[in-house]
């Protein structure tokens, strides 16, 4: 028997659909299946209603198991693209230049040399920690720019992201685009951020944590969406490289933030 297409597949899968109804409203034929859960939908209400009632994000379990006698067409296709997605990262790791320098004491010492020099207290940790063995940041002589490694955390969606080589003046704002602007986000990274791409830029606030805090508690410091990186961590110290965590000021957080009086923390 000849193997199946990923168009077969996907024809398959929407015959299944058809033939059950919605679970949310059990009136209309079902179009959708939600990927973590499995459960039926036929439009969009439907899809949002079953996220708040039952509290699910929509996100496939990609390393969940799955028995033989479960599996469908549905989780075939689920990880072939899935594979797909771990070829292009894999091709994209295999093309990064930057990758396959040696990260030795010398270019070590250069780069925290150069980070004083812009008051920027930079941090490094020893060879075998996982964050020094990520750490893709480097320091361009010609353009005399720093291309920083970047992580962002989006708390109230649990998702974290990895930017590579983020020129320090690039503004935090840009940064955010390809993640909370619906009109320019990734369609898989806009629906998983979902709660923040509906909400205001006005309403989302950038903050870092405080490595060096005289209190047991972590703290945290707004910064400016406007300026670029380089800007923003003037004055301030950094382990390997920034993790900015990107919360809604509509949302509370146990986040101690400098500078606001409702959480005690007024310099």
């Amino acid at each position: 028997m000849a193997e199946k297409s990923v168009e077969e597949v996907l024809e398959a899968v929407r015959r299944k659909m058809s033939l059950n109804r919605c679970e949310i409203c059990n009136m209309e034929e079902a179009k959708y299946r939600c990927p973590r859960c499995m459960k039926y939908s036929c439009s969009l209400v439907c899809v949002k209603q079953h996220k708040t009632t039952d509290n699910c994000n929509g996100v496939r379990e990609k390393t969940s198991f799955v028995s033989i006698n479960q599996f469908s067409d549905l989780n075939l296709l689920s990880d072939y693209r899935f594979l797909e997605e771990v070829g292009r990262m894999a091709n994209c790791a295999a093309r990064d230049v930057t990758s396959h320098k040696p990260r030795t004491n010398k270019f070590v010492n250069f780069l925290r040399n150069r980070a004083r020099r812009y008051n920027i207290h930079l941090k490094t940790l020893p060879i075998g920690f996982t964050k020094r063995r990520e750490n893709s940041t480097f320091f361009n002589n010609k353009e005399k720019k720093f291309y920083w490694h970047l992580k962002l955390i989006f708390p109230h969606s649990h998702a974290k992201f990895t930017e590579k080589r983020v020129p320090d003046d690039k503004p935090l704002f840009d940064i955010l685009k390809h993640y909370v602007d619906p009109q320019e986000s990734d369609p898989v990274i806009c629906q998983r951020l979902k709660i923040y791409t509906t909400s205001s830029p006005s309403d989302i606030q950038i903050l870092m944590k405080v490595e060096i805090s005289p209190s047991n508690t972590s703290r945290y410091e707004e910064l400016d969406a406007s300026k670029g990186l380089l800007d923003n961590l003037r004055g301030k110290t950094i382990v390997e490289y920034p993790s900015l965590h990107v919360v809604l000021k509509k949302f509370k957080t146990d986040m101690a933030v400098l500078g606001y009086s409702e959480n005690k923390d007024v310099l």
